[in-house]
């Protein structure tokens, strides 16, 4: 290795760097909010609306606070409650099942593809009761799952298909944007995601007409008119500077998707055939947005692998080492080990390591140095 690629540090994001390229764009877009004091809700949030409903290729976008948030109003508009079930993965990050938990539902976790660590179409048919009212899949890592079964499930039983697309901006699945598939579609714009703002911010997506009307009512303390309020609802409202922003940066989300995919690829060409590791894969060059590069390491390799690659300058991380029916505030649920055999098998050995546009190819290279270098001494 030579002593300049040795020299290296790399984060595992580098959003100063991206802001930076796009600072004139994004502050006179804030500049514009704070001129006409439209802080909450507002024309930059209703144009960002209009134009990410145009870009996901569906009627109606509802900019709320967070993902948590979309995913919240997206099941109280679908009319889950109390003493519904919905069926979800285990491994993602936690917000997926807040959701749930908010609405009064209960969660129903069934394991993983191992290919593609995103929910397996046949054990959620399995999985199926008369209590089921939807079925709410993740785009994890930011490859989408395989929809077309999972709508044909809920087509058949009459359920509600929700995606989780917090991870997978611009990800596509046979042509069709995530989002766009389901009755609805839940992003999170938090600042780390390939769409992220300045700080909380999230969006449903629909073409559903009615479930958007109720959304937006929702969002704004259920007011049907000012002072009508007409169910109990939320204070959900995007906020002006955040729909500013991701405005600007929806422009651009393209280029930096297509940055990712070569990253990508060039960082699985560099790693290809590494001993003790298994590298990802995309079910197609266009269905995976890159939003994590993660790998599987052998048992017992990865806290040794994140303390040695820190050493060398390069951060690393692990989405996800739990599965959510296995943290303590799911314990009630009554989930034990060795039900979920595939996502406890990645949830114990994966490790993310650094993915992004700004990635350089000399600190592509030496991330997969470093990581062939540490995995011999681990």
């Amino acid at each position: 290795m030579s002593p300049t690629l040795n020299t290296l540090s790399v984060p595992f994001l580098d959003l100063k760097t991206q802001n930076q390229a796009i600072k004139a764009e994004w502050t006179s877009a804030i500049d514009a909010v704070t001129s006409e004091s439209q802080f909450i809700l507002g024309p930059a949030v209703a144009r960002f609306e209009a134009a990410f409903a145009e870009y996901v290729g569906v009627k109606h976008c509802i900019g709320v606070n967070s993902g948590t948030t979309a995913l919240q109003l997206a099941l109280h508009a679908s009319d889950v409650g109390p003493g519904d079930e919905v069926v979800t993965t285990p491994h993602t990050w936690i917000s997926t099942t807040w959701a749930i938990s908010y609405v009064g539902a209960r969660p129903v976790y069934v394991d993983v593809d191992p290919k593609t660590y995103n929910l397996d179409p046949q054990l959620v048919a399995q999985a199926i009761t008369p209590r089921t009212k939807a079925i709410l899949p993740v785009h994890l890592y930011g490859q989408t799952c395989d929809l077309k079964p999972l709508q044909e499930l809920a087509d058949r039983h009459g359920l509600t298909l929700i995606e989780d697309a917090a991870q997978a901006h611009g990800a596509r699945y046979q042509g069709r944007r995530a989002g766009s598939i389901g009755r609805m579609g839940c992003f999170s714009f938090y600042p780390g995601k390939n769409l992220g703002a300045f700080g909380e911010a999230g969006a449903v997506v629909t073409d559903d007409d009615a479930a958007a009307r109720r959304m937006r009512c929702l969002r704004d303390h259920a007011q049907d008119g000012r002072h009508n309020h007409v169910e109990v609802g939320y204070n959900a409202r995007m906020e002006g500077l955040q729909g500013a922003v991701l405005d600007v940066k929806l422009r651009h989300l393209d280029a930096w998707n297509a940055a990712r995919r070569r990253n990508a690829a060039r960082l699985s060409e560099l790693l290809d055939g590494t001993p003790g590791l298994q590298l990802p894969t995309a079910a197609s060059p266009d269905a995976h947005a890159w939003h994590l590069y993660v790998v599987l390491v052998e048992d017992g390799v990865r806290e040794g692998l994140l303390q040695r690659l820190a050493e060398r300058g390069v951060a690393a991380g692990v989405h996800y080492p739990t599965l959510v029916p296995f943290q303590p505030a799911y314990e009630h649920l009554g989930y034990r080990p060795g039900q979920l055999p595939v996502a406890e098998d990645v949830a114990r050995r994966c490790l993310s390591l650094p993915m992004y546009p700004e990635l350089t190819d000399m600190q592509i290279e030496y991330v997969a140095e470093s990581v062939k270098e540490c995995l011999k001494t681990c």
